[in-house]
């Protein structure tokens, strides 16, 4: 083989393999990424699901709290009025009097209960709206869950697929890797992954953008192997070059 041929194939094989284990990490990428976004879903939910159950809880307790200071005002108010049934019926001045004073501290205190109640009622409806809202809330992000675990099962075999075919493509591309470059291609792909190649971007390194001396250019030309002095990558000419 001429050195001109041996400096395509070393070129065109490390350009296409970059291509592939860039195409390879991204895939990767994308599968990793539904589960997380599974979990990030689920996560959502059960956060909804406890506002929910706070909401509910809340109003429930509020309501309970008017029910029981209603019954409460009720019994009072009966017993005002049992009292001025008395008071038409006290056979003395003094029974009169207190009985009279009694009658005006139990209006008063009432007063004060009706207006309890009164807040506590606004105070139930705000509840209640917060908890339709916690609820509808929920229900949109289970929802929303479903539809994200359906696009990912949808997704993943056709990235599986898309995996084994750039997998067996990459496999392919290193066996027409030059043999000076096998050794230290699978050293760097293995410390560096897809990090381990980078072109010649002008007279920088693609990778890291440090200078990259002439003399290592040329010794490119020459299908060499090459390392940016920099960052470690394995460098490669460029398309148009």
């Amino acid at each position: 083989m001429s050195m001109s041929s041996q400096v395509t194939v070393a070129t065109e094989t490390l350009r296409k393999l970059h291509r592939v284990h860039q195409q390879l990490r991204d895939l990767k990428e994308r599968l990793d990424r539904g589960p997380r976004m599974a979990k990030a879903h689920a996560e959502h939910v059960a956060r909804l699901e406890a506002q929910a159950e706070e909401a509910r809880a809340k109003a429930k307790n509020l309501r309970v709290s008017v029910d029981e200071k209603q019954l409460q005002l009720k019994s009072r108010e009966d017993a005002v009025a049992h009292r001025k049934q008395q008071l038409r019926e006290a056979k003395s001045n003094k029974e009169y009097q207190a009985l009279k004073e009694q009658i005006a501290a139990d209006e008063m205190t009432n007063s004060v209960l009706a207006d309890e109640i009164l807040e506590g009622m606004e105070r139930l409806d705000e509840a209640v709206a917060q908890a339709k809202a916690a609820e509808e809330a929920l229900a949109k992000g289970r929802i929303d869950a479903q539809k994200a675990q359906e696009e990912i099962e949808r997704q993943a075999p056709l990235l599986q697929d898309d995996l084994a075919r750039l997998t067996e493509e990459l496999r392919q591309t290193e066996e027409d890797l030059p043999p000076d470059f096998r050794d230290v291609y699978q050293r760097l792909i293995r410390s560096k992954g897809s990090d381990g190649l980078a072109p010649i971007a002008g007279e920088f390194c693609g990778g890291c953008h440090q200078h990259v001396p002439l003399n290592m250019v040329n010794a490119l030309r020459l299908a060499k192997p090459v390392f940016c002095r920099s960052c470690g990558r394995l460098l490669y000419l460029p398309q148009e070059d």
